[in-house]
């Protein structure tokens, strides 16, 4: 069918069947990159660490930057850390890794992975215990996993225990009940005394379960 226009075109637009507007591209969202601005201001959380290795605690603070303000696809992500102290005895290295994360933090992408890295950083001079039980194993691995509280409050980590997991470990928390368990009883942490350090979650809650070592905790056990 032909129709005869009566005026000046002067601008067009395809429409389509459903007459609403269609969902921007992943590539025209605002994705975080290394030459993104720096925005004035930025909000974030400040965490205390305090340790028995320090007189003096340490504040790491991690600022996010939001992106797709004010839009369906609006999100945080984490883009510079910052850690203070009056103990100016890691200065060197602290200074060092807070670039390093910001610089990860800013280059976009998947940045758990440095979780486990800090995580797995030992101090040759031992870690120490905070309270509840758990070890730590260097004060780089608690600011990893200071860094996974951060990204977990962002949804980008799951802090949700596997539910088959957890209701196993909860069943075998009653099997070393004391009522049904005389010789084990529980300490401070909640986990029976005489538990031994889980290599995997660095938890005081490894114990002797059907003849093998299994932690209460996250559920690693010598057993496979």
């Amino acid at each position: 069918m032909t129709i005869k226009a009566q005026a000046r075109i002067i601008d067009y637009e395809v429409v389509k069947g459903s007459g609403e507007p269609e969902a921007p591209a992943e590539s025209e969202l605002e994705q975080m990159h290394e030459k993104l601005a720096r925005p004035e201001q930025l909000a974030g959380r400040t965490y205390k660490v305090k340790t028995p290795l320090s007189e003096h605690a340490l504040y790491v603070t991690i600022n996010d930057l939001v992106l797709n303000a004010d839009t369906p696809h609006e999100t945080r992500r984490p883009f510079e850390m910052f850690i203070n102290s009056k103990n100016m005895d890691h200065f060197q290295w602290i200074v060092a890794l807070t670039r390093i994360v910001s610089a990860v933090f800013r280059k976009g992408g998947d940045c758990t992975f440095l979780v486990e890295e800090l995580r797995s950083v030992f101090d040759p001079k031992g870690g120490y215990f905070k309270p509840g039980g758990r070890f730590m194993p260097s004060l780089v691995a608690e600011i990893g996993e200071i860094i996974e509280r951060h990204l977990t409050g962002l949804g980008m980590m799951n802090a949700e225990p596997d539910p088959h997991l957890q209701a196993w470990l909860d069943a075998k928390r009653e099997q070393l009940d004391p009522a049904g368990a005389p010789d084990q009883e529980a300490s401070d942490s909640g986990f029976p005394a005489g538990a031994q350090l889980c290599d995997r979650c660095h938890t005081v809650a490894r114990v002797v379960l059907d003849g093998c070592l299994t932690c209460l905790n996250c559920g690693d056990s010598k057993c496979g």
